[in-house]
């Protein structure tokens, strides 16, 4: 088991000192992540909207003062040493594809391979809006076309792809993550998309208990999910020689994904994010550790972050 804590980076707690002092003392007191939220713009939160509590609004005070997401998982990487830096999570359209997974690839080379990509979709429109324009109901299908553009970026040597938002030919994209063949993937989300990404993406399975739509607030809803994940792994089994993992229970965790391959095009245009759901993800160390099985996930990490996502 693996047990983690959110690194403040939002409200009126997250001055560079208490960033900094919460990381290394994280770290001292042997936990093995840190989490980080992922917020670049909020609208009137006044108006409730929020999905992860009963009434609808943020949790805590001043949530609008944040730091962006990925630059501050490089300033932690800094301040530490060996604890693994979560993103809880990543939404994916928010940042253009080609550069997010840069920035990714850079940030797992520097921290020596402590990054784990934790990615979702979002859920927050204006937002959504405001950093990406009138694609919200696209969201679920861009996410899994960044995604795939990632996986190409990060394991082939001459990456192509040719998709609907994303087109690149003639690259070259270097230094690949330190990890191997890439860094692990949690994807967060408990609606039947999300479930599906998992299963097509994910090393595990990375939900928060308290979404009002899809609660998994007791054991048997839990259960019921777990067993809706596996069933999902296996009709994407069934429809690929090499299935792709997810890691949806205490017990059990599926081979390492293949690298997907694509063809044509040049580089166009994309995005990609993280999300926002993330403040109980903190707290929800059982859930979160339960989804990390006692099979560790076969990539290659480097000697400093050695051990994480094992027993």
């Amino acid at each position: 088991m693996q047990i983690g804590f959110n690194l403040p980076i939002s409200g009126p707690g997250c001055s560079p000192e208490s960033v900094t002092r919460i990381a290394q003392q994280g770290e001292a007191l042997g936990y093995d992540y840190l989490t980080l939220t992922d917020h670049i713009v909020l609208p009137n939160l006044r108006v409730p909207g929020y999905p992860y509590s009963e009434s609808g609004e943020f949790f805590g005070e001043g949530p609008e003062r944040r730091y962006e997401q990925l630059t501050a998982a490089a300033y932690a990487a800094a301040k530490t040493t060996r604890i693994k830096l979560v993103l809880a999570v990543m939404v994916v359209p928010h940042t253009p594809t080609v550069l997010a997974a840069k920035m990714l690839s850079t940030i797992d080379v520097l921290s020596g391979g402590c990054l784990v990509v934790g990615i979702g979709a979002g859920w927050l429109e204006a937002e959504f809006d405001a950093i990406v324009g009138p694609a919200f109901a696209a969201r679920g299908r861009m996410t899994d076309e960044y995604l795939s553009a990632f996986r190409n970026l990060w394991t082939q040597k001459t990456p192509r792809f040719n998709g609907d938002w994303i087109e690149f030919d003639g690259v070259l994209f270097e230094p690949k993550p330190a990890q191997k063949p890439h860094p692990p993937i949690w994807v967060g989300g408990e609606s039947g998309p999300s479930l599906r990404r998992a299963a097509r993406f994910g090393d595990p399975w990375y939900p928060i208990g308290s979404n009002n739509k899809h609660p998994l607030d007791t054991l048997p809803r839990y259960r019921a999910g777990i067993d809706r994940s596996r069933q999902l792994v296996a009709e994407a089994a069934s429809r690929r020689a090499s299935p792709r993992p997810i890691a949806s229970s205490d017990t059990e965790k599926l081979c390492p994904p293949s690298p997907p391959t694509a063809s044509g095009g040049y580089f166009r245009a994309a995005r990609a994010t993280s999300s926002p759901i993330c403040r109980r993800r903190a707290t929800s160390v059982s859930l979160r550790s339960t989804s990390i099985s006692s099979e560790p996930i076969q990539t290659t990490r480097s000697p400093k972050c050695a051990g994480f996502g094992s027993t």
